[in-house]
């Protein structure tokens, strides 16, 4: 094809030492034949994140700095500063393959109205808690019908990971809202279907993506997301996603449960039968997704994390930014990679 679009990719980090270089390298190793930049927007790294972007001594590779040190201010600023037709929002923590931007060019190419297309993460783990995590967030049980984890058939969808966005519906739907310091790729979404336009999901859309390595980690991540999801939702005054809510009533009937059962003895049966069912089907599919009873039981367990953390921070974010009309806590932005 003549005259192909140009491809900003926008990889927003802080201290990625460790993941950068081979981002980068799978970047500039893509198979297409347009103009394809590199921007890194770096949240004053204190690792050698820094020293190690500036070797490759490439021009389509540039550094910018992020003194706000928050993802959606370093989204808005790659963007700014992209001179691509379309742009990606790359994770630090991931690498794409080969054919990921040649493909997702096709997809945008193919039809206007579509304002974002993406594809399938294959989650990638160091050590065992985090083979075990990468397990559990590839189960339709774990992540419910998120197609971008799961996998799925071609078509529309409400959200994808790492997705290709065309540059002028960037300004169009307002930018990244950077207040949100979770969730705002699902907020951008949300705007971006609500002003006309398509998300479109191509399962051979690949990119690859590290797992967090500790069970404590996922917590607080998950639980940030339920949080945030709070946020986003009072924002446009509606629930952006149904399978978000899951979580949040199984936490909450758990929760309301033990409190009613102090008053009515009816309830204490009614929790067990809910935590019993819930243990049964977390064993059964976490025997489907491992190798093992021994590893089944274990991604039971991270079921339990993801699903618990998740509804908690929902909880709380109902506390805090309904019931009570708060702002976002210091604290609800903090990394939880750290």
């Amino acid at each position: 094809m003549k005259n192909l679009p140009t491809v900003s990719v926008i990889i927003p980090c802080r201290n990625e030492e460790n993941y950068i270089v081979q981002n980068i390298n799978s970047i500039l190793n893509q198979d297409y034949n347009g103009k394809i930049e590199v921007l890194v927007v770096d949240g004053m790294s204190t690792d050698k994140t820094r020293s190690l972007v500036n070797e490759f001594g490439n021009p389509a590779v540039k550094l910018i700095d992020n003194p706000h040190q928050f993802t959606p201010h370093a989204m808005n600023i790659g963007v700014d500063n992209s001179e691509g037709d379309f742009f990606v929002i790359l994770g630090g923590h991931s690498y794409l393959d080969k054919q990921f931007i040649a493909r997702n060019v096709t997809v945008l190419l193919s039809d206007s109205s579509i304002g974002c297309s993406g594809g399938q993460i294959q989650n990638i783990y160091e050590n065992e808690e985090g083979e075990v995590i990468s397990k559990a967030m590839a189960s339709k049980f774990g992540v419910g019908n998120a197609t971008f984890r799961v996998g799925g058939k071609p078509g529309f969808v409400d959200t994808v990971a790492f997705g290709m966005y065309r540059k002028e519906v960037h300004y169009e739907i307002n930018k990244f809202d950077e207040t949100l310091v979770r969730n705002q790729d699902d907020d951008y979404n949300f705007k971006l279907t609500k002003a006309g336009y398509k998300v479109f999901f191509d399962p051979e859309i690949i990119s690859h993506y590290y797992v967090r390595g500790s069970y404590s980690k996922l917590y607080k991540q998950y639980f940030q997301y339920g949080y945030w999801k709070v946020y986003v939702n009072k924002k446009h005054k509606t629930v952006t996603s149904l399978r978000q809510l899951f979580p949040f009533f199984f936490v909450s009937s758990i929760l309301g449960g033990i409190l009613l059962s102090f008053l009515f003895a009816l309830f204490t049966y009614l929790v067990s039968f809910v935590v019993i069912a819930y243990l049964f089907f977390a064993l059964y599919f976490g025997k489907k997704s491992g190798k093992s009873f021994s590893e089944g039981m274990k991604i039971a367990f991270v079921f339990s994390i993801l699903h618990t953390s998740y509804g908690l921070g929902y909880l709380k974010g109902i506390v805090q930014f309904v019931l009570l009309q708060k702002q976002p806590s210091d604290r609800s932005k903090k990394l939880t990679r750290n």
